[in-house]
């Protein structure tokens, strides 16, 4: 951006698209290119970009030589060399990407930026090429990959070929996978075709600009082919949010500081790390149910549903350092009674994932009470998977009545998503705590439970059925219910008792609600305690210990049939 300096001249105001407010530009250039009226994200050039972006005096611009190509011999108004020539006398650039390597926030990152002013940012074979180049480079730098998108799909004037960079860009992507490397999209407006379906949506962390759009087809396409009228929001950052397909929107101005909070939770695959214990967290957690108090467990059910205890985000918010929230499954939407997200525990990166049921009446009914439909476990099952690949110890919070029992929960395949989630937790290659922190409501809890150690406060329960649907079914008498609550030993004595939690947590004074702070203090303690416990263990040392806690039970209630050769019957752990 370039603010013009001869007074009184129009170069020295900028019409916004949105609003069509006339601002001053050294106005505009000092708000980074938004408008201060309306908040439209005006279009920046590449560089501009990286300006933006990188820490000054960090960037190191990668010049790739491009060859001018017409692999099609293409011509519609004007021969396709034509336009490349003009494109890059007009843009001082050789192609529609540029690339740098430098850092966010001391974040070390490398960058392909696309520029929408080259022939509309469109995916050439230079561009596909250079993008998989830079990509190949942060794999062999183990750094990670940050995309700035904005493309209007794939070059007409280069045809199929041009195609098979969607897929050429996608291995490439693939291959970081593999290699553990963190990848990033910024999505800006407008990001389109090719480059929507491929790339722009492939990393691992997606985030937008305000108003930004994204989509396959476009808006005009889509309108004449239904014959309707769109939604005003279709297909901008803020609709695709709603619907579980980007992270978050982060206004231009808070660019860098989110991309360094993500860039954060980052490390290369040079050895496990985690929060050592101190001294003063010996002790905190309880391990033997003699320990603990013979409470009344209707009166525990009680205070495990009392609508002030913490929820996830208040402990993202009291545990961690530079917790950024993750929203989406990246297929059908974004349950809010499921939250998880990147942070630091003590230093140490971690995913948390957790039941988020709310403390007032409208966030409760925003969140669904914490009754997750299938989107939220999908979503938890994304945030795992980046969690595996980047080596991050998973931290789950347990604090639901069940998963959402309605209809369209049902159509949407509700059994499956908790189904997969328990094979998922199952082989995870990274330490998994849980910690039941109110109610533990049968498989909507154990969903986020597949873990190496499992905690729970003293006022909290986990339980196969509810005591009010466990009542209603045996004693077929609501007024058993406190009597269903006990025989269903949902209580952490109980719990602790039948090896079903690992250790209990001691609450404030009053609870958990009366003192979040302390509370919180405890459970960092207990965590760190717990993954210190765990750091010595590599990935196939911590699946066999997480399958081997799961298989123990019932396993004494069976016994193999005669006349199996011995090699056929294994000890059970």
């Amino acid at each position: 951006m370039t603010a013009a300096t001869a007074p009184g001249t129009r170069a020295d105001w900028h019409l916004c698209d949105g609003c069509r407010s006339v601002v001053f530009v050294r106005r505009w250039v000092r708000n980074h290119g938004v408008c201060p009226e309306c908040g439209r994200c005006g279009a920046l050039s590449a560089q501009d970009r990286l300006t933006q972006l990188l820490d000054p005096g960090s960037a190191e611009p990668l010049e790739f030589g491009v060859s001018a190509v017409d692999p099609l011999r293409f011509t519609d108004t004007r021969p396709y060399p034509d336009r490349l020539a003009a494109a890059r006398a007009g843009t001082g650039l050789t192609e529609a990407v540029q690339g740098a390597a430098g850092a966010v926030e001391g974040c070390p990152v490398l960058v392909a930026c696309m520029d929408f002013r080259f022939l509309g940012g469109s995916l050439s074979c230079a561009v596909g090429e250079i993008i998989t180049r830079i990509g190949e480079l942060a794999l062999r730098r183990r750094t990670p990959l940050l995309l700035v998108t904005a493309s209007g799909g794939a070059r007409m004037q280069e045809g199929a070929l041009a195609l098979m960079q969607m897929a050429k860009t996608s291995a490439m992507l693939a291959d970081l996978d593999a290699a553990g490397v963190l990848t990033v999209s910024l999505v800006t407006d407008p990001t389109y075709g090719g480059v929507a379906a491929s790339f722009a949506t492939l990393c691992d962390v997606t985030v937008a600009e305000p108003g930004a759009r994204l989509g396959f087809a476009g808006r005009r396409v889509i309108e004449q082919a239904i014959g309707e009228r769109l939604p005003a929001d279709f297909q901008t950052a803020e609709f695709l949010l709603d619907r579980g397909f980007i992270d978050f929107i982060a206004p231009r101005a808070t660019l860098r500081r989110h991309l360094g909070a993500v860039l954060r939770a980052y490390r290369p695959r040079d050895g496990r790390a985690a929060a050592g214990p101190c001294q003063d967290d010996d002790g905190v957690v309880v391990r033997e149910p003699g320990r603990l108090p013979d409470d009344d467990a209707a009166a525990v059910v009680r205070r495990a549903r009392c609508v002030d205890r913490p929820t996830t985000l208040d402990y993202a918010a009291l545990l961690l350092d530079e917790f950024r929230e993750l929203a989406g499954d990246r297929v059908s939407g974004d349950c809010p009674a499921i939250v998880g997200g990147l942070g630091r525990l003590d230093g140490t990166p971690v995913m948390l994932i957790g039941h988020q049921k709310g403390d007032s009446p409208a966030e409760l009914h925003r969140r669904n009470f914490g009754m997750p439909t299938p989107a939220g476990y999908r979503k938890a099952a994304r945030l795992m998977r980046l969690a595996a690949k980047l080596r991050l110890p998973i931290i789950t919070l347990i604090d639901t009545p069940g998963a959402y029992p309605g209809a369209r929960a049902e159509e949407q395949g509700q059994m499956v998503a908790i189904a997969e989630n328990l094979k998922l937790m199952a082989d995870l290659p990274v330490p998994v705590v849980a910690m039941v922190t109110g109610e533990g409501g049968s498989g909507g809890a154990l969903a986020l439970g597949v873990a190496n150690r499992v905690l729970m406060w003293h006022d909290a329960v986990y339980s196969v059925i509810s005591p009010e649907g466990c009542a209603a079914i045996l004693w077929r008498d609501p007024s058993a219910t406190a009597r269903a609550a006990g025989a269903l030993k949902l209580r952490a004595a109980d719990l602790l008792a039948l090896g079903v939690v690992d250790g209990v947590l001691p609450e404030p004074h009053g609870g958990v609600d009366a003192d979040p702070v302390q509370a919180a203090q405890r459970l960092r303690a207990a965590l760190r305690q717990v993954l210190a416990e765990l750091a010595g263990l590599d990935a196939a040392q911590l699946r066999a210990d997480r399958r081997a806690r799961f298989r123990r039970f019932g396993a004494d209630c069976v016994t193999w049939p005669a006349g199996l050769d011995a090699d056929e019957v294994e000890e059970t752990p």
